[in-house]
């Protein structure tokens, strides 16, 4: 299925940058490894390499970088890794503490880099799921959480 028809609710709130990343990399995906989770996870591993999850959609970089956000976007997929759930783990604390600020984290002036991460991943969850319209069918919305969160 067309990427443009896969887009994860996410994205399509995301500009049209972030949206056309994500769907050349799923697009390329499909036609090398099929339809499926893989597919969606090659198109977030992409975008992860460009924009960022900021509450409930996706930005551009701080400063336009370009560089894995996280260490599974860095590694092949057998190694594994810990998922930054589309915070770029790369960023400058200066820009984490800008991000908390625009999604409202509390205390995030006593926070350090590693817990302005955790509020901005836990903010961006609250504000993806608050997103996600409740009229989609259970499997959907569970394929589709579990991919957004890559």
């Amino acid at each position: 299925m067309p990427g443009r028809q896969e887009l994860p609710s996410t994205l399509e709130r995301s500009a049209k940058e972030a949206q056309r990343t994500w769907i050349k990399a799923h697009d390329s995906a499909v036609e090398q490894y099929g339809e499926g989770e893989r597919a969606h996870r090659v198109a977030f591993g992409a975008l992860k390499h460009t924009h960022e999850k900021v509450g409930d959609h996706w930005e551009r970089k701080e400063g336009g970088r370009r560089a894995p956000s996280d260490p599974r976007s860095a590694r092949p997929r057998q190694q594994g890794g810990r998922s930054g759930e589309g915070v770029d783990e790369r960023a400058s604390k200066e820009h984490l503490y800008d991000l908390a600020k625009r999604l409202g984290v509390e205390g995030r002036s006593r926070m350090s880099k590693a817990e302005l991460l955790d509020a901005v991943r836990k903010e961006n969850r609250s504000r993806t799921r608050s997103a996600q319209p409740s009229s989609r069918s259970s499997s959907r919305s569970s394929a589709r959480s579990s991919s957004a969160s890559r």
